[in-house]
């Protein structure tokens, strides 16, 4: 697939030049004769025109031409950078000077126009460095023992592999009608390991509230009044 890829540019390219090499080559030898400039001049003013007319035609393609050295310098994206565009998490795996191909999670291959990258906002999450931080949010009663579910947090991440030993946190971030919110916050060195670790731990603390506090899982209150 990769050969017949260059060999399908490679053609075109070939033509392409082929082409100019001999519309400048006529126009020269025109230019050579005294009697025949006009012509040439003719023809070289039809070639400057049917260029401006392919180049309104082409527009959007020139922007995305311009966009690709644009990013190449200011480099917003690069090979292997993580991203989040159009709701999708991908890698990107490939910049051409007119569209960016990005590899999604489950390996279909999103392609987007490079001026999409200038013109909308998407998410960079190795822009600067491939560390990130990954959160887990647990919905329980309030019953559960924060401090239990916290050393079991702690214990959960020593042991784990993935964790870069740099962010632990577990906060209460929102107390709602029926259960308060348990935010876990943690770091791992790229966003591919983050996500394993979120998994894990999100499995890690539901099976330790499973087993030690089952009480203080989620539950609907009723309060049922018998008047005579």
């Amino acid at each position: 697939m990769k050969e017949r890829k260059i060999r399908t540019q490679l053609q075109f390219l070939r033509k392409f030049f082929a082409a100019l090499i001999i519309v400048l080559t006529i126009a020269a030898i025109l230019f050579s004769f005294e009697g025949m400039r006009k012509i040439g001049a003719g023809l070289l003013t039809g070639v400057g025109i049917g260029g401006i007319i392919i180049g309104f035609a082409a527009q959007k393609s020139l922007g995305n031409l311009l966009a690709g050295f644009q990013i190449a310098f200011t480099q917003p994206l690069r090979i292997d950078d993580v991203l989040v565009v159009e709701g999708e998490w991908g890698k990107v795996e490939e910049i051409t000077l007119t569209y960016v191909v990005v590899q999604i999670w489950d390996q279909r291959r999103l392609i987007l126009p490079i001026n999409y990258f200038i013109e909308k906002p998407f998410q960079n999450w190795t822009r600067i460095s491939a560390e990130i931080l990954g959160t887990v949010f647990i919905y329980a009663d309030y019953t559960l023992p924060i401090d239990a579910l916290r050393e079991e947090f702690y214990a959960l991440l020593e042991k784990h592999p993935l964790w870069d030993k740099k962010v632990k946190v577990v906060q209460i971030t929102e107390s709602k009608e029926s259960v308060m919110e348990i935010r876990a916050l943690m770091s791992s060195n790229n966003s591919g390991n983050a996500f394993d670790l979120r998994c894990d731990i999100r499995e890690g603390l539901i099976n330790f509230i499973q087993k030690n506090y089952p009480q203080s899982l989620p539950k609907v209150r009723a309060e049922i009044n018998n008047k005579t």
